[in-house]
This record gives C-alpha cells, sequence and structure tokens, in this order.
C-alpha cells in the first residue's frame, strides 16, 4: 500500500502500522485501524511518499520509519562518489573526517 504526498505530520489512525502491532485472533495475524480489526499478512508493506523537498519529521515518527531520500542533485552525487573514492584511497583522511564531525555534533 502507497499514501501519497503526506505532509509532515501523519494521522494518529496509522500509528498501529507504523508501529506493526500486530496479535493473534483465532489464530490469525490481526491489527486494529481504528475500530475495526483486519486480517495482517507479514508480507503487507506500507510506503509513504511526500512532494516536500526537505521534510521535518518529529523523532515520534522518525523512530518509527525509515526515512529514504530520492531527491538526488549532481552536488549530493559528487559528495557520495568523493566519500567513496576518498574512504578506499584515503583511509586515514576517511577517519579523520569522521572524528571532526562527531567532534562538531
Amino acid at each position: 500500500v502507497m499514501l501519497e504526498n503526506v505532509g509532515e505530520e501523519l494521522d494518529p489512525s496509522l500509528e498501529p502500522l507504523l508501529l506493526k502491532q500486530v496479535f493473534k485472533q483465532g489464530g490469525v495475524d490481526c491489527i486494529r485501524l481504528g475500530d475495526a480489526t483486519v486480517e495482517y499478512a507479514e508480507t503487507f508493506r506500507f510506503y509513504i511518499t511526500t512532494k516536500l523537498r526537505n521534510p521535518h519529521y518529529l523523532p515520534e515518527i522518525s523512530v518509527k520509519v525509515t526515512l529514504l531520500n530520492f531527491m538526488i542533485t549532481p552536488e549530493g552525487l559528487e559528495d557520495q562518489l568523493l566519500g567513496i573514492v576518498v574512504s578506499q584511497e584515503r583511509p586515514d583522511l576517511e577517519e579523520q573526517k569522521n572524528k571532526l564531525v562527531l567532534e562538531s555534533a
């Protein structure tokens, strides 16, 4: 299932899905959505998309989902590729960079 074009806040009724609050009822996996109890399949996948360029989700939401950023810019791609090259050819510089990032955080 795909929920498209969401904002930075999610409907509270999605909470059982995000937390995978699955329970057994009559030997069948179920999940409660609002007032309804529906069967739940282990193969079920729930995808949420947004058109926001740089969404800022609350920490309560961020810990319940996996966030993927598919917005690729030439500069971002260049940074990623440079990071890969540096980590392969100069691991000492990569380690130094990681230390600096941790210190500045």
